[in-house]
């Protein structure tokens, strides 16, 4: 299997870097088509030969077309290698917004897979969520999941719309997550610690807690009810969120994320 990523930024370098580790694709078998001529191969694996900043022919040799750019060049980069596109090639998309129609419409291509990648991928635990058009089978399907999956993990969705909902869920959720921990380091300063300490106890403390809910088979609310004892400290601050409508300010918030999702899809 032979595959191109267009585009060298950091999706592109993730999943090169994936294939090759997880012994999916030989270095040999990647080829790179990037902006210009101003990039380094240094760290990378793949033959210097096999990067190119000019679309040619050989565009139409690969099996699976990775386009790892920002959405807004899109449209460029589609004048430039639709000539050389054939329509059994699958164009596995990871721009956020660009919908399979467009794609398809763009490209002349009939055999499309859009994705949401987020942003730990770049270690082997990304989570991300793709869909396809109609003439990409199960067999060709299976081998894309497992492309995605070398890169952590991955759910189908058959209604593309839902691809939106994970830009704002998984998409967009480490930022989430890094807001919540850096409020509570804030809060741990605060209260007396220093930077490196108060860092210290928040990551490790999202580390453990992600690590044991995977371990048992309960449901969040049941280790909410686990941790905060009756009276206690953590039902004080629970308390807390729940009067300024913490959950509910989430949730407005993803919604919002959503909202922003579909708006850039249009």
């Amino acid at each position: 299997m032979k595959v191109l990523i267009v585009g060298y930024g950091n999706m592109g370098k993730t999943y090169a870097n994936s294939f090759i580790s997880s012994r999916f694709i030989k270095p040999e078998d990647i080829f790179v088509l990037v902006r210009n001529d101003n990039f380094s191969t240094s760290e990378s694996s793949i033959p210097t030969a096999n990067f190119s900043s000019v679309p040619t022919e050989k565009v139409c040799d690969f099996d699976i077309v990775i386009l790892a750019v920002k959405p807004q060049d899109f449209d460029v980069l589609a004048h430039s290698i639709k000539p050389y596109l054939k329509d059994d090639q699958i164009v596995f998309s990871v721009m956020a917004g660009i919908t399979i129609s467009k794609l398809e419409s763009q490209l002349s291509c009939s055999k499309i897979v859009r994705s949401m990648p987020n942003i730990p991928t770049q270690i082997g635990m990304g989570m991300t969520v793709f869909s396809a058009s109609a003439n990409v089978d199960r067999k060709e399907l299976f081998i894309i999941q497992n492309l995605i999956n070398t890169t952590g993990k991955s759910v189908y969705v058959e209604n593309e719309k839902l691809i939106d909902a994970a830009t704002a869920i998984s998409g967009s959720g480490p930022a989430y997550v890094f807001y919540f921990m850096q409020s509570m380091i804030k809060a741990a300063v605060d209260l007396g610690f220093n930077e490196s300490e108060a860092e210290l106890l928040v990551n490790q403390t999202f580390m453990g807690s992600v690590a044991i809910q995977n371990s048992y088979s309960l449901s969040n609310e049941e280790w909410i009810k686990k941790v905060a004892s009756k009276g206690g400290t953590t039902e004080r601050a629970l308390q807390v969120f729940e009067k300024q409508s913490l959950e509910e300010t989430i949730v407005d918030a993803i919604n919002a994320a959503n909202d922003r999702a579909l708006e850039l899809g249009s």
